[in-house]
């Protein structure tokens, strides 16, 4: 299911001051963007379950962006605004960007794919969540694999 019509005009009207002449968005979706490791969430969990004498369980959980997907560029919004997309936290160009790993995850309710970026060491896991699952099929399918 890809993002309802409301959010979808956010998200395009956020991106459109952006657009260079003749760029054309391809997709809109939300997913969470970031990369967790299982150490630090096995520490965040120990720290508040200690601080909290054991009443209180944390997660950690990568950050919910806005995508807008276009045929030059990916362009990530921040998604922590009660919903509507913010403001733009990345941007990437297309040709220096290729995904790698996709595939379901959590009991096949999610979809995630890695993102690399010419240049640089770390790249970024994309997880889609189950409303958006087939839109991370099409994200990933967009960019060139990384071989």
């Amino acid at each position: 299911m890809a993002l309802n019509t409301r959010r979808a005009r956010q998200l395009t009207e956020a991106a459109a001051p952006l657009l260079l002449q003749g760029e054309r968005i391809q997709l809109t979706t939300l997913a969470g963007v970031g990369s967790v490791s299982v150490r630090r969430m096995a520490l965040t969990a120990a720290v508040v379950g200690v601080v909290s004498g054991g009443t209180v369980m944390a997660t950690v959980t990568p950050r919910p962006m806005y995508i807008a997907l276009t045929d030059r560029r990916i362009l990530l919004f921040d998604g922590n605004r009660g919903g509507k997309p913010g403001k733009l936290v990345i941007e990437l160009p297309r040709p220096y960007v290729s995904a790698s790993g996709s595939k379901k995850a959590f009991l096949g309710l999610q979809y995630v794919t890695r993102l690399s970026v010419a240049g640089q060491e770390t790249g970024l896991k994309v997880t889609f969540p189950v409303q958006h699952r087939a839109d991370g099929h099409r994200f990933a399918a967009a960019l060139p694999t990384a071989g």
